[in-house]
């Protein structure tokens, strides 16, 4: 079996295994042919996340995804690389941070009902993995864009019948957030625990408006064409 690994430059491997997972090639390549390959890997089960990596341009699992003849295994984009295929995730794991994504202080502390608790299951699956990070295209033309990385976690926490102040959140995420998403998808696709953060920032869209929030690509398409009135600005009778 043939694959070729991103290095410096893309560099062609042979391996002798069949029905293996890319973790596994991995390992054979470091242990029996190459040394100074690097990779990040933990536990092994799909759990951990540190083996998210691009397997023919879509990010996968490296311990999970069956590996065949001819693929080209790439690091995780939008983010520097490091060496090989480990990449420096403080960049993501920052919008975090920017964008609130955790239980205020003053929060409720009384347990979940089983059914809140249900109500945001899937988002607490996340695994920071960053392959929805790693696969959205609005960084290339945006860096400072919140990401479904992080706004999937403030959904999380908007969501939560015990998070008292959600309107500090939603503030925080009107600005390189919620609007700036294109709705692609691509998030949701490459996602190994069937997050749908498309959903997610959806519904962090409607709770905006809900609280006076609109698109602010609308006010601007109304101001090109007159305010929604005429072409020259003036009222249309």
């Amino acid at each position: 079996m043939k694959i070729q690994i991103q290095r410096e430059s893309l560099v062609p491997y042979e391996i002798d295994l069949s029905d293996v997972t890319l973790l596994e090639a991995l390992k054979k390549i470091k242990t029996t042919q190459d040394s100074s390959l690097s990779f990040s890997s933990s536990c092994r089960s799909s759990v951990c996340g540190s083996c998210s990596m691009r397997v023919n341009g879509r990010e996968v699992l490296a311990c999970g995804y069956k590996l065949q003849d001819g693929d080209v295994v790439e690091p995780l984009k939008n983010m520097p690389v490091l060496r090989d295929l480990v990449v420096d995730m403080d960049k993501a794991l920052s919008f975090n941070a920017k964008a609130n994504a955790w239980m205020t202080p003053h929060a409720k502390t009384p347990a979940l009902s089983e059914e809140n608790a249900k109500i945001n299951e899937v988002q607490s699956d996340c695994i920071l993995c960053a392959s929805c990070y790693s696969a959205c295209p609005v960084y290339a033309v945006n860096e400072e864009f919140l990401g479904p990385f992080a706004l999937t976690r403030v959904w999380k926490y908007v969501s939560d019948t015990r998070e008292e102040d959600t309107k500090e959140k939603i503030d925080t995420i009107q600005t390189n957030g919620i609007w700036d998403c294109t709705l692609c998808n691509e998030c949701t696709v490459v996602c190994p625990q069937n997050i749908s953060s498309k959903m997610d920032i959806e519904m962090l869209r409607m709770r905006s408006s809900m609280q006076g929030y609109s698109d602010p690509n609308f006010a601007s398409f109304g101001d090109d064409f007159g305010g929604g009135f005429g072409f020259d600005g003036s009222p249309v009778f």
